[in-house]
């Protein structure tokens, strides 16, 4: 009888032994199959044995990261949410709960974000990607708030520093945010993160000036931004340092940076400095380039060009092209004034200004009058 129960328990004991040896998980199988990219065999691995180890916290975080990386996120949220009805507090399930949530139910998201920061009051990224999500449902004062703290707790991070700048950038704060900047660019005069966001600060400030070393760094760094590098460009065009505004086009269209405002911008330098010709000739790419709202703003800038240049019959044809594709009765006004005293047609210059009246809705004190003179001489 004895043998016959130790003969069991033995048979017991081996059972017990090969489940053991069946659901145990061998991490660091698994993560050299991460580490390789292998997710689809780390997937097939640890599925194997799920049936009977459904509650393996481990077992079930892997799968979520596997199913994670290989986009499938239904399948990963699955995972990630069995993981956190066994455990609410894993921060790992938090954390992939809320990224998977955040753009398509950001209230969903928002509750896993208030967790993770209860459970690690004093992590800064916690409360910096809550502060991201509340920005894109336009909560920007709750916003700033979190990243405001994000920044206190973790003022070293630049993630913190530039998140916050650029908030009180949108904020119109601009001193604490070239305060923030400042701080950061004395640790590191060369981060380009820092030089950008230095850009916007002094250029939606319209402090142009300010633009200009932040800027310059940024070519000298051989930085590929377009947007900064287009703000420096707007900015010396605005301070009427012509020569540098061209300086900078130039060296975005030898870098590929063949952005239509670089054209635009170049063209009116060329513009400014009565080389029409050259102007024009930017002009011609913006207009292949450009899309239909920027388009009579082209060939406005044209036809002043060729008149300038005394091309009237030409200066007229662009504004005739601008009038046909957007109905902008000024360039009816702007056609018909050429043909009254440069080309002294006034019977083309009466067609032009019956157009004007019929259509113009002066409000500016210059369009008022433009459309005075207009009714008063060619009204019939």
């Amino acid at each position: 009888m004895r043998r016959t129960l130790f003969a069991l328990l033995t048979a017991l004991c081996c059972l017990s032994s090969l489940h053991a040896q069946r659901v145990a998980i061998d991490r660091n199988k698994v993560l050299d199959l991460f580490q390789d990219q292998q997710f689809d065999e780390a997937i097939s691995y640890l599925s194997a044995d799920l049936s009977s180890d459904s509650s393996n916290l481990q077992r079930l975080g892997f799968l979520g990261y596997a199913y994670f990386m290989t986009e499938d996120y239904k399948t990963a949220e699955n995972f990630y949410h069995r993981l956190f009805l066994i455990d609410s507090t894993n921060i790992t399930a938090n954390q992939y709960l809320f990224i998977m949530n955040e753009n398509l139910h950001p209230n969903t998201a928002q509750q896993f974000g208030f967790r993770l920061i209860s459970l690690q009051p004093g992590k800064a990224a916690y409360y910096r990607q809550m502060a991201d999500l509340l920005r894109r449902k336009n909560k920007k004062d709750s916003a700033y708030l979190y990243y405001n703290h994000a920044y206190l707790i973790g003022s070293g991070d630049a993630k913190n520093a530039l998140s916050l700048a650029d908030m009180l950038i949108e904020k119109k704060q601009f001193k604490r945010a070239d305060s923030i900047l400042g701080a950061g660019l004395l640790k590191d005069s060369l981060s380009i993160p820092y030089l950008k966001m230095r850009v916007k600060s002094a250029y939606e400030a319209n402090n142009y000036a300010d633009v200009l070393i932040p800027g310059e760094k940024l070519l000298q760094l051989e930085d590929l931004s377009v947007k900064p590098l287009t703000q420096l460009i707007i900015s010396y065009y605005n301070l009427k340092r012509y020569q540098d505004c061209i300086r900078v086009c130039e060296w975005m269209a030898s870098n590929d940076l063949n952005a239509e405002a670089v054209y635009y911008y170049e063209a009116m330098a060329y513009a400014r400095m009565k080389n029409y010709i050259k102007s024009n000739e930017l002009l011609e790419i913006c207009l292949n380039m450009a899309k239909s709202p920027n388009s009579e703003m082209y060939y406005y800038n044209l036809g002043q060009n060729y008149e300038a240049i005394r091309q009237y019959k030409k200066a007229v044809s662009y504004y005739d092209t601008a009038f046909y594709l957007f109905k902008d009765p000024l360039m009816n006004y702007k056609a018909g004034i050429i043909c009254d005293t440069r080309l002294k047609n006034s019977k083309a210059a009466n067609q032009y200004f019956t157009k004007y009246l019929a259509r113009a809705k002066p409000r500016s004190a210059d369009e008022i009058k433009a459309y005075e003179y207009v009714k008063s001489r060619w009204k019939r």
